[in-house]
């Protein structure tokens, strides 16, 4: 689908396959203005142009800036009520200065960061280096158990010091080639912020502040007249939440909300969307300790028994694209030179077969597990992937189950005496670089790798230590090998959001839109375009 929404610049600073046959008896989701019950424009926010009402899937956990890289609450907190020292742009991958001016390598282990000045909190307290080493500290070396800390930190602890009011220095246990970039998920916070407890209404330096948080019902921000960079078009906007995804599309086109994320094709009107990529990538993580899941010609066979077209044609709309990685474009690493496995029944039986002839049980029984409301058409992209792995000669079965029970499987410790297990899963890279999928997914004992090899280990930690094209080349390397001679995952698709828009506003949706929505990139719509 293409946007008719013009581009528009970042923030301003002063600056016909078997599977379609199969599914053609699917159900669709049919959705009448009856669905929008409990969604009156009341509950969306004011109609009068001047507050931008949007409506997410669910309300946020918490709005604690440490907890910030969990999507539900970073897409309300990151960039709009709080801030950090440095910003990713998240097309080009390249860091744009924030809350810090500059920053440079000054030892092996110790980034300098010049710290911009004239910024005001939204209480009224200056900014200073110091408030940027509590950041840091309380995210990442504190008890408080910030989700920052492991995903973006991996526990590793770090040595802060405000060295004066307009610069910070900030130093490794390890040499970390890529720290600025880890420092683009710390929220920075006043130094008067409790480090005994989590925050329930945060204080930051963003265009926004928080007026009010009404449990179960809504959020409100108001501008930040103290800003110190350009103004947000809206003086307000208000959060509100519908899990239902036909609710919210009738909202928009209802024009009870001017946006509406995370909407699926099957019950929003093209009219009033917007497709983006949305940093997630789709796969079957294949268990290689169990038979026969522990031979790779069964792996690789699986990889070229999937459809990836007709899934991406029939159950998710045409709003995605064939994965030869777990990394999409546009993330440091990915490898522009692998195509996704050919889709090749008959070469694929024939891996199956030979298996067979060698004592592999190819005919032991695979799990197939998925998670319910993982995306829109999951359960049928599980009848697929069931279906074309049956037509190679294997022996599946689907599991649907619930979040609780699909991390058992995800996560180690992982579950025993369950035998061979296919986990479908959907990968995002928030971050923009391969190390945070590769740390997670490809490594040996990595908390959602099933298995790995010495050699590959050994190719991720040289390519950790390296920065710059040489980083880039050395992760590409890695997916590389990682598809010849591991094969621990059979990849099924890189995803795209699909974003609900009002004609009244124009917004231009990127990678990053499902992290963090930045409100001071909206603005009221010209007429004749958004």
């Amino acid at each position: 689908m293409k946007s008719s929404v013009p581009s528009s610049p970042r923030r301003e600073r002063g600056r016909a396959h078997p599977v379609l046959a199969l599914l053609t008896t699917g159900t669709m989701l049919l959705t009448s203005a009856c669905a929008v019950a409990n969604s009156d424009a009341g509950d969306a926010g004011s109609a009068d142009g001047r507050t931008l009402r949007v409506v997410l899937t669910q309300e946020p956990p918490t709005l604690e800036p440490c907890e910030s890289s969990l999507t539900a609450t970073g897409v309300v907190v990151r960039s709009n009520i709080t801030e950090p020292l440095v910003e990713r742009e998240p097309t080009s991958g390249k860091l744009d200065p924030l809350l810090a001016t500059g920053w440079r390598h000054t030892s092996p282990r110790t980034w300098t960061f010049d710290i911009r000045s004239g910024v005001t909190f939204q209480n009224g307290q200056p900014f200073t280096a110091e408030d940027a080493a509590f950041s840091i500290d309380r995210a990442v070396n504190s008890d408080l158990a910030c989700n920052v800390d492991g995903y973006v930190f991996g526990d590793e602890k770090l040595e802060v010091d405000a060295v004066s009011p307009t610069r910070l220095t900030v130093t490794t246990e390890k040499t970390d080639p890529i720290l600025p970039l880890r420092l683009s998920f710390v929220e920075i916070v006043p130094r008067t912020t409790s480090t005994e407890a989590k925050v329930r209404i945060p204080i930051g330096t963003g265009p926004y502040a928080v007026t009010s948080w009404q449990t179960g019902v809504s959020i409100s921000l108001a501008r930040n007249a103290n800003y110190w960079g350009k103004a947000p078009a809206y003086p307000r906007a208000r959060y509100v939440w519908r899990s239902d995804a036909g609710v919210r599309a009738a909202m928009i086109d209802k024009g009870e909300a001017d946006i509406a994320t995370a909407l699926d094709h099957t019950s929003a009107d093209t009219g009033n969307t917007v497709a983006y990529p949305n940093n997630e990538t789709t796969a079957l993580r294949l268990d290689g300790r169990e038979a026969p899941l522990d031979d790779i010609r069964v792996r690789k066979a699986i990889g070229m028994a999937v459809d990836r077209k007709g899934i991406i044609d029939a159950l998710l709309g045409g709003l995605a694209k064939p994965a030869a990685q777990l990394v999409p474009p546009g993330v440091v690493g990915h490898n522009d030179d692998l195509a996704p496995a050919p889709y090749r029944v008959a070469a694929a039986r024939a891996l199956v077969k030979q298996a067979a002839d060698d004592g592999v049980p190819v005919h032991r029984q695979i799990t197939l597990v998925a998670r319910n409301g993982m995306f829109a058409g999951i359960s049928e992209v599980a009848e697929a992937l069931q279906y074309e792995m049956a037509r190679v000669g294997l022996n599946v079965r689907i599991r649907m189950a619930d979040t609780a029970t699909h991390l058992q499987y995800q996560l180690r410790p992982l579950p025993r005496d369950v035998g061979p297990v296919a986990l479908l899963i959907m990968h995002g890279n928030q971050a923009g670089d391969a190390a945070f999928t590769t740390s997670q997914y490809l490594v040996s004992d990595g908390p959602q790798s099933t298995f790995g090899t010495k050699e590959l280990d050994r190719r991720i930690a040289a390519a950790d230590a390296l920065s710059g094209k040489a980083r880039e080349k050395a992760f590409a390397g890695v997916l590389g090998y990682q598809n010849e001679t591991v094969a621990q995952y059979a990849y099924v698709a890189h995803m795209r959001g699909l974003l609900g828009l009002s004609p009244k506003v124009r917004y231009r949706p990127d990678s990053a839109t499902g992290d963090e929505m930045r409100l001071a990139e909206v603005g009221p719509a010209k007429a004749g375009r958004r």
